[in-house]
């Protein structure tokens, strides 16, 4: 069952997502090589509780982080450790934040000192596939209208893979309710959009094949072919006057533009 959502409701939920991406801009005024992915999940805990929230994900089916903190290779679902990042290593970093009885969850994938240039361009095509789905998300179109705007921009336009296994989900009151939002599908098919629904969309997109597989740890997902993926998400509301982004990476770019170490992930054009 689908549950749309009110105005009220809507505003928390806005209120959470903006949360997480503030939590996600510590993370990017932290990220340097020599830094870990246990420091940086530290003090991303500490920011949410100390800003009355709960992060959504730690316990979460035993999950025992604030942050998923997935690297180069790393799909999503990556626990931090002592690691220590290097540079010309990209990080997505997965944040959920339970406050005011409403969750929010927004993704970014950041980019270590000189990354490869091949790297960097699958970064900004994961970014910019992103709003393509979002741009999409309009009343009297259908979920499927999203999800093919995501394969095709990403697949068509610039023969990345998209990941079939992990799909982006509905969000309110529980961190993941329907409907599930894949980043691949036919246009004119699935659930009908209505004014209400607040859905978590998350393209995530590896560099040559589609194939993963999880670690031993049960949590991180890898591409089988070991070549770099690339994850961001925003949380969106479907309003009468169309897409109504509730979380806010603004935070995030403004901390990457202080930050040397850190490369900006422009998104191509305006869609």
């Amino acid at each position: 069952m689908i549950f749309y959502k009110t105005d009220e409701e809507i505003e928390r939920i806005r209120t959470s997502s903006h949360l997480v991406c503030q939590a996600l801009a510590l993370v990017g005024e932290m990220l340097k090589p020599g830094v870990t992915g246990k420091k940086i999940d530290k003090a991303a805990e500490e920011f949410i509780r100390d800003n009355g929230g709960v992060p959504a994900f730690k316990g979460y089916k035993g999950f025992p982080a604030t942050l998923c903190v997935s690297p180069n290779e790393f799909v999503v679902h990556g626990i931090p450790s002592d690691r220590e990042f290097e540079e010309g290593d990209i990080v997505s970093v997965d944040c959920g934040v339970l406050k005011g009885g409403y969750f929010g969850d927004s993704a970014f994938t950041f980019a270590i000192g000189e990354v490869d240039e091949s790297v960097m361009h699958l970064l900004r095509v994961t970014n910019t596939s992103l709003y393509k789905g979002i741009d999409n998300l309009q009343l009297g179109k259908r979920l499927g209208d999203v999800s093919f705007a995501i394969q095709d921009y990403v697949q068509r336009e610039h023969n990345f893979a998209i990941v079939r296994e992990l799909v982006g989900h509905g969000i309110g009151k529980s961190l993941h309710e329907e409907p599930e939002v894949p980043n691949y599908g036919k246009r004119g098919k699935g659930v009908k959009l209505l004014p209400g629904l607040v859905i978590a969309i998350e393209p995530m997109v590896n560099m040559i094949r589609k194939d993963v597989a999880t670690i031993q740890d049960g949590w991180g997902v890898v591409s089988r072919d070991k070549k770099p993926s690339a994850h961001f998400e925003h949380t969106v509301a479907l309003r009468e006057t169309g897409p109504d982004i509730l979380s806010d990476h603004s935070y995030i770019m403004a901390a990457i533009s202080k930050n040397p170490n850190l490369k900006e992930i422009e998104v191509f054009e305006t869609v």
